[in-house]
Order: structure tokens, then C-alpha cells, then sequence
């Protein structure tokens, strides 16, 4: 499999770069900057990029790879730092600026140069996007293409045999080759989505420089990764903790058409999922799957572990724990088990594991981390490197129904996180009916699929409210809904005024305990999808 390696530097942005790579139906991993040229020798990249990141090379201390991955005999791309790590590892010279370039730019492409980097970029006239640069000093003199720059250091002078290629107003060298060795490097982002032509200039340099095909797809992931879990496990029995959500469906379906009755699911019931969601996940899995599974209510096992809990990250660590007794418990009656499968994805990893570049830990996620060690059992995690819009591909190649490849994802604390302040069974059935109206109202909507994920929030706040000429005193709900590819980043969803009334009026009307409704309108960042 054609394989690109994407070295982050810490960037904000590596995230895109993945995104687009895949777009482009090649297949990319995102690795530490600090991956051994051992390590990257093991991956076999058939080309490397180097992400952007919010060091400067000038200083002593700032982040490096080895040298040697210039001599793997790939194509290689520096992106902003990567730029300027590039420049300084070939014997170019980079230097702290004078001034900063942020935001949208002027990108004059050097037309003697033929550079297959841009080959196809269509050229446009600088008074076309003038409006664009408003808020810049940026000269739009001459033809050119619109870029995104973010970055405080130039490259001063450049490494041997090493050719500029484009330039902005204030920077020389805002894009150099070294054609003979297929090393190329960009000071702009083309990965995000204020370079308009920026897919556009990363095909040229996975297709046309470093010669990929681009035939990486859902139906050869899934077959790649059957084969690894069947070299994985063997004869040997993997047992996996179903949420009813789609990641965890997909792996289990996943991980049965690998090994069919090799795998047991458990079930475990906590209490906290939404209305009619325990008798859905049954259904599915003992009727339509005929996939073993164990079912264990622990409702009032959890809820007893959430008495008198308000802080959210505390409610995420006592239900994890909490889940892993129960989860132990039943495994335990399983015979043969040497696996634990999880459906671990992509931004669970990124979120929760700090390693990959210099970001921080947002927030504990429910499925990963903990349970191997307590239990002793080797990790399968077959969706690990993927996005979500991803895994639903995978669903749908699998075969299962639109209607769950499309459920709304659903946090592992479930309700939990959804429901601000103490978790009571009153509350949750106040939140469960609440929410099960919003779910019912948008998906009768047909604007549906554009919307990447709804739910209701039931806050710890009360309201002065009139119903049946008497006062009320109850609580609040919010809605949330936003748009996005793969949750790393969102924007809110401008949902029709007439469905917003919809919702409010019916949830006022049906669900005593509730008697406001408010919209979200924040983005992702500086806000999270979910409230806790």
C-alpha cells in the first residue's frame, strides 16, 4: 500500500493535511516529529511531508527530525515550519523577520519556472481578489493565486541548488524545489481551506511528483484491515464493549467479518443512552448480525458511582471506572479472550494522546486508555487512524443500515456529558424525551445530511416561565447542532428558523421539567461540540 508519512511539528493545521491527503485517496499516518529514522525506514512513506508548527528553527531548542529522511530517495514536502526546517537541514539560511505574515496573501508564481508543483494552478488576476486582501498591506500587482500564510521567520538565503519558485510582496522565497532530488516546500498552507487551489498543488505533488496512484479507498481499508486482525488475532477470542453508537458498531461488524464467532460483544447498559437505544443495540446485534452478545443493565451501578457529581471531568473518570468493573466482571465468564476490541478513532487519539506534536489534552475519552491494563488483554482498534465521515464509509461498504451509519455520535459517557450538574433519573428522563424531540425534528428534515451532529443539553439552570396562566420554575435546554467533515474543527449549523420553533414549542409542550429553549451558536474552537 502507497503510504505518505506526515511529520507533525505541532501545527494547528496537520490535522487538514491528513484530511486532504486522504481526499485525494492516498493513504497518510500523522507521526511525532520525533519518529527515529529506524521507525520511518519500518513505515516505508513513499513520500514525507513536514507539517507547519509554532516554533521557529532559529531557536536551539526547536523541534528537529534526523537529516536522513533526505536520503530515503522520496519525494519530500515542507509545509510553513516545515519550510524552514527544510531550508536549514539542506544549508540554507533562515532568519527571524521583520515583520509576520498572517492571513490570506499574494502568491506571485514565477512563470520561467515550469515547476510541476503548480502545474494546472489556474493563474489569476491580482484585482480579482483584491477585496480579499482588504485588511492587508499586501501589494496585488501582477497575476498570482490566493494563499493562507501564518508564520514569523523567512528563508534568507537558500540551500544549494535549490530554486525559488513563487514569492508574496514581503516574501522572496515563499516557495523552493530542489527538482533533481524531488524536495519541495511551501511557506503557505495549502492544506487549509483559504488556499483555494491548495488541493489542488498537494495532487501535483502526490501524483505527479511522487507518482501515487491514488487508489486508497473504504474497500481496500477494509480488506487491509481484516487481514491484519486475522494475522492479529489468530484462533485466539477477542471480546469488545459495544455503546450503541456508530464507531463501536462499525469495529464490531468490522472485527466479526474478520473472525466471525471468535468475537463476543458486551452490552453494557449504564443507564445514560438515549430513549430506546438498549432494545435498538439488541435487536441488531442477536437478530440481524448474529453476533454473540452479552448484555449487562448496570443502571443502578452507575448511577450510584455519579451521586452528588457535578464536575464533567470527574463524571468522565468515575464512569470509566465504573465501566471497567462491570466490563471485567462479565468478560470474565468468557473463556479463551486474549483481545480487547475497540472503536477508537482518529480525533479519540489526537485529543487524548498529547505525544503527536505539542497539543494539549482537551478532554478523557472514554475508549482509550485504562482497560488493557486492568484486563491484561492485547488492544485491537481497527478504525484507529480514521475519521469519522471515514468510519461511515466503511459502514456503508459493510453493508449496515443508512439509518445507523448516519446515528448521531454519541460521547462514551453518554447523557452524562449532555446533562450539566448532578446526574438524577428524574434529569435524565427530563434530557432522554428532550432530546428524542430535536432527534425526531431534524431527521424529518430534509436538510438532515447537512448537519454532522444534533443533540440536546440540559443545563443546571432554572427559568421563570408562564404555562396555563401559572408561573413555572423549570429548567433549561439547549440544542446544539453544527456542521463538520470530522469533528476536529465546527461551525454551527444556521438551522431553519420554522424547524428551531418546532423543536422549542414541541419540547416545551411535551417534556414537563422543561419550560426555555436556547440555540448554540458557538464554533469549534474556541468552544467543543459537546458541553462537557
Amino acid at each position: 500500500m502507497e503510504k505518505v508519512l506526515i511529520l507533525d511539528f505541532g501545527s494547528q493545521y496537520t490535522m487538514l493535511i491528513a484530511r486532504r491527503v486522504r481526499e485525494l485517496n492516498v493513504y497518510c499516518e500523522i507521526q511525532p516529529y520525533t519518529m527515529t529514522l529506524e521507525q520511518i525506514r519500518a513505515f516505508g512513506p513513499a513520500a514525507v511531508i513536514l507539517s507547519g508548527g509554532p516554533a521557529s528553527v532559529t531557536d536551539p531548542d526547536s523541534p528537529t527530525c534526523d537529516p536522513g529522511i533526505f536520503d530515503l530517495g522520496v519525494p519530500v514536502l515542507g509545509i510553513c515550519y516545515g519550510l524552514q526546517l527544510m531550508a536549514k537541514l539542506l544549508g540554507g539560511k533562515v532568519s527571524k523577520s521583520s515583520f509576520r505574515e498572517y492571513g490570506p496573501r499574494w502568491l506571485k508564481i514565477d512563470p520561467g519556472r515550469k515547476s510541476e508543483f503548480f502545474h494546472g494552478v489556474e493563474i489569476e488576476r491580482g484585482d480579482a481578489v483584491a477585496d480579499q486582501l482588504h485588511k492587508t498591506s499586501e501589494p496585488t500587482d501582477g497575476d498570482g493565486i490566493l494563499v493562507w500564510m501564518s508564520h514569523g521567520d523567512l528563508v534568507e538565503s537558500l540551500p544549494p541548488d535549490a530554486i525559488a519558485t513563487a514569492s508574496t510582496g514581503t516574501t522572496a522565497n515563499a516557495s523552493f524545489e530542489i527538482p533533481g532530488k524531488k524536495f519541495y516546500a511551501v511557506q503557505f498552507h495549502p492544506e487549509v481551506a483559504h488556499t483555494p487551489q491548495g488541493k489542488k498543488i498537494l495532487s501535483n505533488f502526490l501524483c505527479r511528483i511522487a507518482g501515487l496512484a491514488g487508489d486508497w479507498n473504504m474497500a481496500s481499508f477494509i480488506r487491509q484491515a481484516e487481514d491484519r486482525i486475522r494475522e492479529r488475532v489468530g484462533q485466539a477470542g477477542i471480546i469488545m464493549g459495544l455503546s450503541g453508537g456508530v464507531d463501536s458498531t462499525v469495529a464490531a461488524v468490522l472485527v466479526h467479518e474478520a473472525i466471525g464467532d471468535q468475537l463476543t460483544c458486551i452490552f453494557v447498559d449504564n443507564g445514560l443512552l438515549r430513549q430506546d437505544e438498549a432494545a435498538a443495540v439488541e435487536k441488531l446485534f442477536r437478530e440481524h448480525y448474529k453476533i454473540r452478545l452479552e448484555t449487562v443493565d448496570a443502571t443502578d451501578e452507575f448511577l450510584s458511582a455519579l451521586a452528588g457529581v457535578t464536575d464533567p471531568e470527574e463524571k468522565r473518570k468515575r464512569i470509566g471506572r465504573t465501566f471497567i468493573e462491570v466490563f471485567e466482571r462479565s468478560a470474565k465468564n468468557i473463556p479463551g479472550v486474549e483481545f480487547l476490541g475497540q472503536g477508537t478513532l482518529y480525533p479519540d487519539v489526537i485529543e487524548s494522546v498529547s505525544f503527536r506534536g505539542p497539543s494539549a489534552t482537551i478532554k478523557s475519552h472514554h475508549n482509550v486508555g485504562g482497560l488493557p491494563e486492568r484486563m491484561r488483554l492485547k488492544l485491537v482498534e481497527p478504525l484507529r487512524e480514521l475519521f469519522k465521515d471515514e468510519v461511515r464509509e466503511v459502514g456503508l461498504e459493510l453493508g449496515l443500515p443508512e439509518a445507523l451509519v448516519w446515528r448521531q455520535p454519541f460521547p462514551g459517557p453518554g447523557l452524562a456529558v449532555r446533562l450539566l450538574g448532578e446526574v438524577t433519573r428524574e434529569r435524565l428522563e427530563i434530557l432522554r424525551r428532550a432530546d428524542a424531540v430535536t432527534t425526531a425534528e431534524i431527521e424529518a428534515w430534509e436538510g438532515r445530511r447537512s448537519v454532522w451532529q444534533y443533540f440536546t443539553v440540559l443545563l443546571p439552570v432554572q427559568s421563570v416561565g408562564v404555562m396555563g396562566d401559572e408561573r413555572t420554575y423549570d429548567f433549561v435546554a439547549a440544542v446544539r447542532a453544527v456542521k463538520s467533515v470530522d469533528g476536529m474543527t465546527a461551525d454551527w449549523a444556521d438551522l431553519p428558523h420554522a424547524l428551531l420553533a418546532r423543536i422549542s414549542n414541541r419540547i416545551i409542550n411535551e417534556v414537563r421539567g422543561i419550560n426555555r429553549v436556547v440555540y448554540d451558536i458557538s464554533s469549534k474552537p474556541p468552544a467543543t461540540i459537546e458541553w462537557e
